[in-house]
């Protein structure tokens, strides 16, 4: 110990400790952190049993009444209610426990998901009582979306973000995958019913996972009222142009997106496809895709990172201009396939640059901004989109959907600070 009474020789040894600290925090990858790990097989339950959810409803809506235009109705109630309160719900995530919000918000996505796959096998389920139930998917929604992007932060260390959303990414997308091959099968083999129960049980277990997690605390601001939170979190989210520009862009895409593969996509199906198990596969090449995304989106690093996404996001107007013939569904799966990776490599950039350039008190109210501009039109997009169906035909509807992806992409591409934005990793 008397080589420690040296000034010197204490600095060298503070020196060594603090290497050693800071080696520790990059010995072990990101997925074998335990919170990581276990955030990592919560995803991947609750997707797969997602990624069920839309094909499930779609084709219990339309054997139950025949009308694109109900489904539309009933598909469309859920982002309706987040709509409604997600701003909401970031305020809660930031000021409260994100894992805890998380944690109820599965719980009560699990009870909806389990009355509606009731009704459709012991009931006879009305448009209306299905929208309801639909509806209180969508608050739980609106609780869960900005509490989850949040969290991240809470879980890794800032230089460790873009592997930890590439490693949830793949989770929630290989799950996709699996889940929307799974979903075509169960309900053309047993029923929407059954296959919603099966989602409701992934909620569940989900559920679990999330409450296990040690988490740190963050740093919460608390102003006066709830309205002051909301307005903190509007002007971070104003004073970035690539945000918000980003942002209204999507508001539209999500909107044809949505429309294409909740609504469109199994009605073409349906009628000229085969049926469940086709459109199924079509949807599980999309997830497929995002695995192989994710994978690419471990190894890149643009200097501009929104420029980069923003280009890619050309490649899902594919998908609707393939299903407005319709090409084969093997076709169609390589169309959705490509989709896929290029949504993977964009959601990781884009996740990754708002954590990043968003202080992580004020994450989830921004984020709620993001989710519900990037939802907003969303609703009405399916509803048009069932009309547009039974009134002039899926070719000149796909047309239209694949429009709503292409211009506003050329429109946010015009945007200097979405073109020039850096990524601060590189800096």
């Amino acid at each position: 110990m008397l080589w420690l009474r040296s000034k010197k020789n204490r600095r060298q040894a503070l020196t060594l400790i603090r290497l050693s600290k800071s080696t520790d925090k990059t010995v072990v990858p990101v997925i074998f952190q335990s919170d990581v790990a276990k955030l990592f097989f919560a995803y991947l339950v609750t997707y797969t049993g997602s990624a069920m959810a839309p094909i499930a409803v779609a084709f219990g809506v339309l054997e139950l009444t025949g009308s694109a235009k109900d489904a539309a109705i009933v598909i469309a109630a859920p982002t309706l209610a987040a709509i409604a309160v997600i701003l909401f719900g970031g305020v809660i995530a930031d000021r409260t426990s994100r894992k805890y919000v998380l944690v109820i918000a599965e719980v009560l996505s699990m009870l909806s998901q389990l009355a509606i796959g009731l009704l459709f096998i012991f009931g006879e389920p009305t448009v209306p009582v299905l929208t309801g139930l639909m509806l209180i998917n969508g608050i739980a929604m609106a609780f869960n979306a900005p509490a989850a992007t949040g969290l991240v932060v809470q879980i890794v260390e800032k230089h460790e973000l873009q592997d930890a959303n590439v490693m949830l990414g793949t989770a929630r997308n290989g799950a996709i995958a699996g889940g929307a091959a799974l979903g075509g099968l169960l309900v053309a083999t047993f029923g929407a019913g059954l296959t919603l129960i099966i989602d409701a049980m992934t909620f569940g277990i989900s559920a679990f996972l999330i409450g296990t997690l040690n988490v740190k605390v963050h740093a919460a601001i608390e102003p006066a009222s709830m309205f002051e939170d909301l307005r903190l979190g509007w002007g971070e989210f104003t004073s970035h142009t690539w945000l918000w520009t980003i942002v209204m862009q999507f508001s539209l895409i999500v909107a044809a997106i949505e429309s294409t593969f909740g609504l469109l996509g199994p009605a073409i199906a349906k009628d000229m496809l085969g049926g469940a198990i086709s459109w199924g596969n079509i949807a599980a090449s999309f997830g497929v895709g995002t695995l192989l995304g994710g994978l690419i989106a471990f190894k890149i690093r643009p200097k501009h990172p929104m420029f980069v996404g923003s280009l890619l996001v050309f490649v899902f107007a594919t998908v609707p201009l393939s299903l407005s013939v319709p090409l084969a569904v093997p076709i169609i799966a390589v169309m959705a396939f490509a989709a896929g990776v290029a949504g993977q490599i964009f959601s990781v950039l884009w996740y990754t640059t708002l954590q990043q350039q968003v202080p992580a008190h004020l994450l989830s109210r921004v984020s709620a901004y993001d989710h519900l501009g990037s939802i907003v039109l969303a609703p009405l997009g399916i509803v048009i989109a069932g009309m547009l169906y039974e009134w002039v035909g899926y070719e000149l509807t796909m047309y239209m959907v694949a429009a709503t992806i292409i211009l506003p992409t050329a429109a946010v591409l015009c945007v200097k600070d979405v073109r020039s934005m850096s990524n601060v990793a590189l800096d």
